[in-house]
C-alpha cells in the first residue's frame, strides 16, 4: 500500500509518496527553525520588570541534538529578539541565530549563501505567515 501525503513546496501544492517525503528528508544537511509558535508554545511571559520569558520544550532540544550529530546544520530565523532566544541556542550548541527578522526571506537567503548549501537541501519550520516566504 502507498501512502500519499500533501505537500507544498515554493507555493505549490501536490501530493508525493511517503518514500519521496523520506528520501528529500535524508538529502537535507540545513534545518531552520522560527522561534514562537515552533520551539514554543507560542506563550509569552512578560514579568512586572519587562524581562520576557520562554518555554522550550526539552524533547525539541534532544531532537536538534540528534539531528547535528548526524551532520545537520540547525539555525534559527526569527522575528522577535530576545536574551533568552539567545541563552537556549547557547545551550543547544546553535551558531547560526538570527533575531530580529521580520521579513525572514533575506536571512535565509544570506545563510544559504553563506554556508553553500542549496535550498533543494534546506528545510524551515514555521507556523505563520510571515514564514511562508
Amino acid at each position: 500500500m502507498t501512502c500519499y501525503v500533501p505537500v507544498s513546496y515554493n507555493g505549490i501544492h501536490k501530493t508525493q509518496t511517503m518514500k519521496d517525503i523520506l528520501e528529500k528528508a535524508a538529502g537535507i544537511r540545513l534545518l531552520i527553525f522560527d522561534v514562537d509558535g515552533v520551539l514554543t508554545d507560542g506563550s509569552l511571559f512578560i514579568g512586572d520588570d519587562g524581562q520576557e520569558y520562554k518555554a522550550f520544550n526539552s524533547r525539541d532540544g534532544h531532537g536538534i541534538k540528534m539531528l547535528q550529530k548526524h551532520g545537520v546544520i540547525v539555525a534559527i530565523i526569527t522575528g522577535r529578539t530576545s536574551r533568552v532566544v539567545e541563552h537556549r541556542m547557547e545551550n543547544l550548541g546553535i551558531t547560526h541565530v538570527y533575531q530580529g527578522k521580520l521579513e525572514k526571506l533575506p536571512a535565509f537567503e544570506e545563510l544559504i549563501a553563506k554556508l553553500g548549501i542549496p535550498e533543494e537541501q534546506t528545510a524551515y519550520v514555521g507556523d505563520d505567515v510571515v514564514d511562508l516566504p
